[in-house]
């Protein structure tokens, strides 16, 4: 089994993990009510993607 030989300093664990952190979803603007949505997605107020009525209001 391997075993460390040292131990990993603050600096090196700390620049290790930079890359873990949350990330901002993409948000746009819904075409039609002008709504903040997530990209790709249905709109939630008005029901629309791409510029069609997707559900019913």
């Amino acid at each position: 089994m391997a075993v460390p030989q040292r131990r990993t300093s603050k600096t090196r664990r700390d620049k290790r993990r930079t890359h873990f952190k949350l990330e901002v979803p993409g948000m746009v603007k819904c075409e039609q009510c002008g709504e903040l949505k997530l990209a790709h997605h249905v709109c939630k107020v008005c029901g629309t993607y791409k510029a069609r009525e997707i559900i019913k209001q």
